[in-house]
């Protein structure tokens, strides 16, 4: 049989020329239409595909990779101290964690109650170094090496309540009771800045806690008790 074998060329449908080898097309065209596949072919490479990308996820890491991106820049520490109610605690603390979340869920100091989540409300405030803060809205990497005192931090060593809460209970402020650890806190930051505030300076400091209970006129009156010593 010879080794030579006829080049040609034949005219395509749109009139193209098409190169020929023995009378076999040699065209991208034909080239591209022998490798075809099934859809169904199609949709089972696409799977596994996708699951030998996902499996990527369980390959453990290589020794020191977890040291190495701990110190890499612009990443933040995990492991963090806080300053609470007197103690320093060791917590595992997500980038974006707000306090709140990190008092309720990791330090289990659930006076420190969550509603709107948007610093709207009052509900969660905690005192930061003796000023009032949402911590809905504070960061917990933000009050590193900071003095955080929430409602459980009030009393004294002895377990007697803080005047400001002796006050509440004496004028019935709390009626369901959500609102109140907020709205105690934000007392406590008001008199520890002015002990002896006027009223409008009172309603203006606590203008910033809602009271779903409408409990405003009780709570008033407890702050004007606590501020005359009673």
């Amino acid at each position: 049989m010879s080794k030579n074998k006829k080049h040609g060329n034949c005219k395509s449908v749109g009139g193209e020329n098409r190169e020929t080898l023995g009378g076999e097309d040699l065209s991208l065209f034909s080239r591209g239409r022998d490798k075809l596949i099934s859809r169904r072919d199609f949709i089972k490479g696409v799977i596994s595909s996708g699951a030998t990308i996902a499996a990527l996820g369980y390959i453990p890491p290589a020794p020191g990779a977890g040291r190495a991106s701990a110190a890499s820049p612009g990443t933040a520490e995990r492991l963090i101290s806080l300053k609470v109610n007197g103690r320093t605690r060791r917590v595992d603390v997500l980038p974006q964690e707000t306090l709140a979340m990190t008092l309720r869920y990791k330090l289990g100091l659930t006076g420190t109650k969550l509603s709107c989540d948007r610093g709207e409300c009052g509900a969660c405030t905690v005192l930061i170094d003796d000023v009032a803060y949402y911590s809905c809205t504070t960061l917990t990497h933000s009050v590193r090496n900071r003095n955080i005192t929430t409602i459980e931090g009030l009393q004294s060593p002895s377990g007697d309540l803080h005047p400001v809460q002796k006050a509440f209970v004496e004028e019935l402020g709390p009626q369901c009771g959500f609102c109140t650890p907020g709205q105690i806190m934000s007392a406590v930051a008001l008199l520890k800045e002015n002990p002896h505030p006027t009223r409008e300076k009172i309603l203006v400091s606590m203008s910033g806690n809602l009271c779903r209970c409408g409990s405003y006129d009780h709570y008033f009156k407890a702050i004007m008790r606590a501020a005359e010593g009673g």
